[in-house]
């Protein structure tokens, strides 16, 4: 018996390249997975703007979209250009409010734009910025899949994480999110799909896990 398979689109993480996925996997029988890579976005483009083109690389109907980290952020404002099945976020925020005390008052200071993003494309420092601090392994496990470097995007990026205007959530947007997440702590973060002990990278180190949360979602 032959199925109808069930697209899966992929956004990563802030400067986060495919690789990022190596450890999710499916079952071919019955899904295909897409991934999409980062566009550099134009100067002073609008994130309405960017996640319309963003959007435009999704060429299956009643597809399921799912974003990681800022990347959920992304695909939340893609969401409002696309016929989708569902919409999933990992790691990431649903509104505003969900964002981090250090995040809301570098909005507040600005003190995002002193982010020195010509100085640390090619250190840890991105990383840290990208997954907070944490224990060495990680921040190497992590910095190995941080590949999108361009300048214009990460200022771009920086400020529409930080700045971001949503106040109310998506319509159905289902939220898997780690109880051990530093970089969006759980206290702040509304959801009933917690991974026990999944950190801000369970993407990479809990792979397996999160591709079955992923499927029941889907199937259910």
């Amino acid at each position: 018996m032959k199925f109808e398979k069930t697209h899966l689109y992929f956004v990563p993480g802030l400067a986060a390249s495919k690789e990022i996925f190596r450890n999710i996997s499916f079952p071919e029988t019955h899904y295909e997975t897409h991934i999409i890579e980062w566009l550099i976005p134009d100067k002073k483009e609008t994130l309405k703007s960017y996640a319309k083109r963003m959007a435009a690389l999704v060429s299956e109907d009643n597809a399921v979209l799912i974003g990681v980290s800022f990347g959920g952020v992304v695909a939340q404002e893609m969401s409002k250009f696309l016929k989708l099945k569902h919409l999933i976020i990992i790691s990431s925020v649903k509104t505003r409010k969900e964002l981090p005390r250090r995040l809301k008052f570098a909005r507040k200071t600005w003190a995002y734009k002193l982010v020195p993003t010509s100085l640390v494309l090619s250190t840890k420092d991105l990383t840290r910025f990208a997954i907070g601090p944490k224990t060495e392994k990680r921040l190497k496990l992590y910095q190995e899949y941080l590949h999108v470097r361009d300048k214009q995007y990460l200022d771009w990026a920086i400020e529409n994480m930080v700045c971001w205007k949503r106040t109310k959530g998506v319509k159905k947007v289902k939220h898997i999110h780690g109880d051990a997440d530093v970089v969006f702590p759980i206290k702040n973060i509304k959801t009933k799909h917690i991974i026990k002990g999944g950190t801000h990278i369970m993407i990479l180190n809990r792979g397996k896990e999160v591709s079955e949360r992923i499927m029941k979602l889907v199937e259910k």
